[in-house]
């Protein structure tokens, strides 16, 4: 028995790929062509972001189209894609609009809480036929997520500024994932308020001076650790290395993210 499918975030309701013809999907989020493979649909992807890095050596077999951002249209155009995936944070509104043209549905996402990935399975799972795989995922989400509020519940909060670039150096504002998922671990985010999503930092900005410790990232930006002794040496707080799979990947991902973000939050606050 299968429900109706729910909307994606652009509002669009996309009908079942139950027919026939197998689906032929294209998908240019990283994390979500890992959800496409958990679901059970690795012989269904045609075509992937050079980004798009799990699971391993399967998705090796998937044909890349440039990045994330310049996306090869020629290419996909090719490759004959009757889905494609993407996402508002990750891709560009004119790629999209532009992939719309030869592509008969765009699957829009934008997951901006943890909670969110629940409606993600079930949206992916209802369209192409996986709900059983979906409802699994959702479960163990679910326990993951139990996990960390739970961890938290046992560490009072402390802000946090949680770096994603350098040159400039800029941070996350809390309206997105990222800081939604700092947020489920007990670390607010700063600052506490800004005009742009990923506002750029100043030396002079206050957000270093109340932060409680600062966090920096392995992506986008690829800080190492000797980055994060090099910010706690300067502004005499604890600064920590993050592997930024576990904050900012959702889908699959986010099952073993959040049980790690709270092992790390435990390792780091003693």
């Amino acid at each position: 028995m299968t429900g109706a499918v729910p909307a994606d975030w652009a509002g669009s309701v996309h009908p079942r790929a139950d027919g026939d013809d197998r689906p032929r999907i294209a998908c240019l989020v990283p994390s979500l062509t890992e959800l496409l493979f958990a679901l059970g649909l690795g012989r269904d992807i045609v075509a992937r972001t050079g980004f798009c890095i799990h699971p391993g050596d399967a998705v090796k077999a998937v044909a890349k189209v440039g990045g994330t951002k310049d996306v090869d249209l020629v290419r996909l155009r090719a490759l004959a894609p009757t889905h494609l995936i993407v996402n508002v944070d990750e891709n560009r509104r004119d790629v999209v609009d532009a992939a719309r043209e030869f592509v008969p549905h765009v699957i829009v996402t934008h997951p901006l809480v943890p909670m969110d990935n629940v409606r993600l399975f079930a949206l992916l799972g209802a369209i192409f036929g996986r709900e059983h795989e979906a409802t699994g995922l959702a479960a163990q989400f679910t326990e993951a997520l139990a996990v960390l509020d739970a961890s938290a519940a046992q560490r009072p909060r402390e802000h946090v500024l949680y770096l994603i670039w350098r040159k400039p150096w800029m941070t996350v504002a809390r309206d997105t994932y990222i800081a939604a998922a700092l947020g489920r671990a007990g670390w607010d985010t700063l600052p506490a308020q800004a005009a742009r999503r990923y506002p750029e930092l100043v030396d002079d900005d206050a957000a270093w001076r109340i932060a409680d410790r600062i966090l920096v990232s392995s992506e986008p930006y690829a800080f190492r650790e000797r980055d994060a002794q090099q910010l706690s040496r300067q502004w005499g707080k604890p600064a920590h290395r993050i592997n930024g799979e576990w904050t900012s990947w959702y889908g699959v991902r986010a099952i073993g993210g959040l049980r790690s973000l709270a092992r790390f939050r435990e390792a780091i606050s003693g």
